[in-house]
């Protein structure tokens, strides 16, 4: 999305590719985009940039940066007096938001078996076969992950890098509905949901793949509770520290 390796990149390397460049600004995005997309830094939490700077050894101008690029992509909401927030979608967004890739994730299928190759049908396996030994574990922050690189991988496949930059983004912003209104265990999607999918794609069969397709987020949308509960801030030192030690 926001980096340059969205695409062909990301058909390869799944949605992470898409977040990863080089400089400091960057890492802290990166590391910020995970924490949110994990639900480690959960919708409507205060991200105060005095703490952030500590936990990144930075000054304020420089967490400042980093915020406006976030909510530039919706992640985060910066409200006068009160600074910045995790995004916290409402009722309508939320539906909004999964019905937009419901429709779009729909069109696209055609051009995803135009161009699925052995290689593509390896990697989306992988990730399947990932996603459930997660679950297995329960293994929340990873199978949030991998949730959301099927399907920025899947769509990737077709090669319109404008189409996987829109979906990278919205399984970001739906990262944030499941944190809100998803259940107890809702982590992701339902990774036999995605073995069905990949089943479908494996076959070539694009008119079920697409109205399977089709289901998997009406199934979604259904288990969502609309009900908002509020959290404690974090400690951001100790939530990013070891982070930062493995970047040393």
């Amino acid at each position: 999305m926001i980096g340059t390796t969205i695409g062909a990149n990301a058909a390869q390397h799944g949605q992470s590719a898409a977040y990863f460049t080089e400089d400091q600004d960057d890492h802290i995005y990166n590391s910020l985009v995970k924490a949110i997309v994990e639900h480690r830094l959960l919708p409507g939490g205060k991200l105060p940039e005095e703490a952030l700077a500590a936990a990144f050894g930075v000054s304020r101008t420089g967490i400042r940066r980093v915020l406006q690029r976030l909510a530039a992509v919706q992640l985060v909401t910066q409200l006068p007096k009160r600074g910045a927030l995790v995004a916290k979608p409402g009722e309508e967004e939320a539906i909004n938001v999964f019905q937009t890739r419901k429709m779009l994730e729909c069109a696209n299928v055609p051009q995803v078996i135009a161009h699925c190759g052995p290689e593509h049908l390896r990697a989306m396996a992988a990730i399947v076969e990932q996603e459930q030994q997660a679950h297995l574990e329960r293994d929340g922050a990873a199978a949030i992950r991998l949730s959301a690189a099927f399907h920025v991988q899947l769509q990737a496949i077709a090669g319109n890098a404008v189409l996987t930059e829109l979906v990278s983004q919205l399984t970001l912003r739906s990262s944030l509905v499941i944190a809100l209104y998803g259940a107890p265990w809702q982590q992701g999607c339902r990774c036999h949901d995605h073995r069905d999918l990949l089943a479908l794609l494996q076959q070539r069969k694009g008119a079920a793949l697409a109205q399977q397709m089709a289901h998997h987020f009406d199934d979604i949308l259904a288990n969502l509770r609309f009900t908002q509960s509020d959290d404690d801030s974090p400690d951001f030192t100790r939530l990013f520290a070891a982070q930062e030690k493995g970047a040393l």
